[in-house]
C-alpha cells in the first residue's frame, strides 16, 4: 500500500511539470504545494521542512514531500489589509540549537499599520517565547508599501527593508522608519557602528534611506554586501546595494514617472544621491531576491534572480562584479506573479506565486 502511494505521488507531481530551456540549463518546474493563500515568503529548517508565510496572517510548516501542516498557534495580531500581513520571515543562523525565527508583519495602533518585526521560538505546535524587537514610527494609514524583507547577517544583526507606505517625502526624512533601510542587533538592540546613532534627529535603526518599497534584500555570498531591489512608480524598479549613511534617492530623483505620467521629483541624478546598480523600465514589479550559490544548477553559480509580480517571471541576472551584465526572463508559462525565490540547501529553486491558490513550485535540473 504505501509503495503504491508513493508511486501516485510521484505520477501526481511529475504530471504537473513543466519543462523549460533556458539559456544555460534545461529545468523542469514542479508544484511542490499548492492550495496557499497569497504566500509571501519561504524559510529551510535543518531538518529539511520549510515554513511559509501567507500573507493573511498564517505561518505553515511544509513537509519534504510538500504536505502542508495547519496554521501554526502563536502569531501576534496581523493587520492584514491591502499589500499588508505577515511577511517575510527567516530562520536563525544557529537555528539547529536555539530553534529561533525572524519575521515582518504588518502590526496595527495608533496611528494606523506600521512594519514590525518579532522573534520567537519554533516549537512542538507553535511559536514560543515571542518579542516584537522591532517597530516603524509612526505607523501610517492606508495598506500600501510596507517592505519587510528580513536579512541576517554574520555579525548577529538584521537588516530590514521598509517601504515609504506612500507617503513619498518621508523616505527623505531621518526622523522617521519610512522609506528605510535599517540595521539592529538580534535582540532589537541599536548597533553602535549604525551610521546616524550620534545624529540629533535621525533614529539609530536607519542603515540608508531615500528607498520607496524595498521588497527584495539578500547578501552577496563572496563580498557581503548587502543588494537590495525596490518598486518604481511607473518604470524605475532599482537594484541597489545600500551603504551606511548613504541616500538613495526617493522622491528627489528616479528613472520613472508617476501612474498618472506626470513627472517626479527633479529628474534622474542629483548630487549626493546613489544612482541603482540596475534599473527596470517598464517595471517588472520585483518581489525576492537569492544569489544562487548552488550546484545543482552549476551554469547559474553566482546569477541573482529575482521574481517579479507585474512581470510574472523568474528575471535571472549574470553579474560582473557588482554590474549586471545580462538578463535572462524565465517561467512565463507558469502565468503567475512571483512573491519570493530562494535557493534550497539542496541547490534547487523554488519560487512562491502570489494568489489566492498560491503554490511553492521547484526547479529541477534535466541532465
Amino acid at each position: 500500500m504505501r509503495l503504491l502511494a508513493m508511486v501516485a505521488l510521484w505520477f501526481c507531481v511529475n504530471a504537473l511539470a513543466q519543462e523549460v530551456a533556458s539559456e544555460r540549463v534545461r529545468f523542469r518546474v514542479v508544484t511542490l504545494a499548492s492550495g496557499l493563500d497569497h504566500p509571501w515568503s519561504l524559510a529551510f529548517l535543518p531538518d529539511g521542512r520549510m515554513l511559509v508565510t501567507e500573507r493573511p496572517g498564517r505561518l505553515r510548516l511544509i513537509a519534504r514531500n510538500g504536505t502542508l501542516s495547519a496554521p501554526l498557534a502563536g502569531l501576534p495580531t496581523v493587520a492584514a489589509q491591502g499589500q499588508g500581513g505577515l511577511l517575510d520571515i527567516i530562520a536563525d543562523r544557529d537555528f539547529a540549537s536555539n530553534k529561533t525565527l525572524y519575521f515582518c508583519f504588518s502590526e496595527p495602533g495608533p496611528g494606523g499599520t506600521g512594519s514590525a518585526i518579532a522573534r520567537a521560538r519554533l516549537g512542538e505546535v507553535g511559536l514560543d517565547d515571542l518579542r516584537i524587537i522591532f517597530r516603524q514610527s509612526p505607523k501610517a494609514s492606508g495598506g500600501l508599501h510596507f517592505g519587510c524583507r528580513l536579512v541576517a547577517a554574520p555579525d548577529a544583526t538584521l537588516f530590514a527593508t521598509l517601504g515609504e507606505r506612500y507617503q513619498r517625502d518621508r523616505a527623505q526624512d531621518l526622523g522617521t522608519h519610512l522609506g528605510k533601510v535599517i540595521r539592529i542587533r538580534t535582540d532589537g538592540s541599536i548597533p553602535p557602528d549604525n551610521p546616524f546613532v550620534n545624529r540629533a534627529g535621525a533614529l539609530p535603526e536607519i542603515w540608508s534611506y531615500g528607498h520607496r518599497n524595498p521588497q527584495g534584500a539578500a547578501l552577496h555570498p563572496q563580498t557581503g554586501r548587502l543588494w537590495t531591489h525596490e518598486h518604481g512608480a511607473r518604470g524605475g524598479d532599482e537594484i541597489n546595494l545600500p551603504e551606511a549613511g548613504r541616500n538613495y534617492g526617493w522622491p528627489v530623483i528616479t528613472h520613472g514617472i508617476d501612474y498618472s505620467g506626470a513627472s517626479i521629483g527633479i529628474g534622474k541624478a542629483a548630487p549626493g544621491m546613489e544612482q541603482p546598480r540596475h534599473f527596470w523600465v517598464p517595471s517588472i514589479a520585483p518581489s525576492g531576491m537569492a544569489f544562487y550559490v548552488g550546484d545543482a544548477f552549476s551554469p547559474w553559480k553566482g546569477n541573482l534572480l529575482v521574481g517579479a509580480l507585474a512581470g510574472q517571471r523568474l528575471v535571472r541576472l549574470e553579474l560582473a562584479g557588482d554590474t549586471v551584465k545580462h538578463e535572462e526572463r524565465l517561467l512565463a508559462d507558469v502565468n503567475q506573479r512571483i512573491r519570493d525565490v530562494r535557493v534550497g540547501p539542496d541547490g534547487l529553486v523554488y519560487v512562491l506565486t502570489d494568489s489566492s491558490n498560491g503554490r511553492i513550485l521547484r526547479l529541477e535540473p534535466l541532465r
